[in-house]
C-alpha cells in the first residue's frame, strides 16, 4: 500500500479542501450564498454573483415596500384593498383572490409570504401605486439602487418570468438581510404553516420550516431552477442562506442543508 503523507502533498491536499468543509461533492445548485445575520459576514459563496432570474424571491422587494409604506403610515394592515380583474387573473401561484372582493392589506401580504400568491402581489403593487403596476416596478428598482444592489433588476411584483428580471444569489441575500433588518416581525408573518382566504387553506410553500433551526423566508421557481431564501437560528447565531438555480426542489434542500452546515461550522 502507498502511503503519501509527506508535508508536500499534505499541504496539497490541504490547500485543496474549501473551508470550512472540506469535500469531493458539487455544490448541488448553480448558486449559493450562507451570511451571519447580525453582522453580515459571508461565511462560504458558490458563484453567488451569477445573473440568475430571482422568481418569487422577487416578493420579498414587493414586501419591503408594503411594509415601509405601512411605517409610513401611508396605508393600514387593515386597509381594505379592492382586487381587480388582472390581479385576480395574473396567474401562476396563487391565494385565488376574486375580482371585486375587498381584503386586509395583512391578509394579501401574508398571502404573499405563505402561499406565494402573485394575485396578492399584483393586487398590493397597484393599491400602492395608484393602480400602475410600472410605477411600482419603478420603486422597487429604485429601493434596490438606494440600498447599493447593483445586479438586481426587477420588471413586475411577482416574480413571474421576464427577461429583464435578475438577481444574484448574493444580492438577494443582501436584499433579505435589509428586509428583515428594517422589519423585524415580518419574519413571524413567513414562519406561518398555513393562512386561508375565503375558507381555503393556503399551506406555505416552504417545506423546510420547523426543521434545523429554519424559520423562514421564502421560495421562488422558474424554467431556470429553484429558488430560496432561509432564516435559521441555533443558540445564538442566526442565519441566512440563499440558493438559486437548483435543478429539483431535493437538490434545492440539499443545498440549503450543506450551506447551514458551512454558516454553523465557522467559529463566530
Amino acid at each position: 500500500m502507498l502511503c503519501f503523507q509527506t508535508p508536500r502533498v499534505l499541504a496539497l491536499l490541504f490547500s485543496l479542501c474549501l473551508f470550512p468543509v472540506c469535500t469531493a461533492t458539487a455544490f448541488p445548485a448553480k448558486s449559493g450564498l450562507v451570511l451571519n445575520m447580525r453582522n453580515g459576514r459571508v461565511l462560504y459563496a458558490h458563484k453567488a454573483d451569477l445573473s440568475l432570474p430571482p422568481a418569487s424571491l422577487t416578493k420579498i422587494m414587493t414586501l419591503f415596500l408594503a411594509l415601509d409604506a405601512v411605517r409610513a403610515k401611508q396605508i393600514s394592515l387593515n386597509t381594505l384593498v379592492k382586487i381587480g380583474k388582472n390581479a385576480s387573473n395574473v396567474g401562476g401561484s396563487s391565494m385565488h383572490l376574486k375580482a371585486g372582493e375587498r381584503v386586509p392589506l395583512h391578509s394579501l401580504l401574508a398571502g404573499m409570504a405563505v402561499a406565494s400568491g402573485n394575485d396578492a402581489a399584483t393586487a398590493v403593487a397597484q393599491r400602492l401605486a395608484n393602480g400602475s403596476t410600472k410605477n411600482f416596478v419603478k420603486r422597487m428598482n429604485r429601493k434596490i439602487s438606494a440600498l447599493g444592489l447593483r445586479r438586481t433588476q426587477f420588471r413586475n411584483p411577482t416574480g413571474l418570468p421576464d427577461p429583464g428580471q435578475k438577481s444574484t444569489a448574493r444580492e438577494m441575500a443582501l436584499l433579505a438581510r435589509a428586509y428583515l433588518r428594517a422589519h423585524p416581525r415580518a419574519r413571524d408573518m413567513h414562519a406561518l404553516p398555513s393562512v386561508s382566504h375565503n375558507g381555503r387553506a393556503l399551506y406555505n410553500t416552504n417545506g423546510l420550516l420547523g426543521q434545523q433551526g429554519i424559520d423562514g423566508l421564502k421560495t421562488g421557481f422558474t424554467s431556470a431552477g429553484y429558488n430560496i431564501v432561509i432564516t435559521a437560528g441555533r443558540d445564538k447565531t442566526r442565519l441566512l442562506a440563499v440558493v438559486m438555480g437548483a435543478a429539483s426542489r431535493a437538490a434545492r434542500d440539499a443545498a440549503v442543508e450543506e450551506l447551514l452546515a458551512r454558516g454553523f461550522g465557522v467559529r463566530k
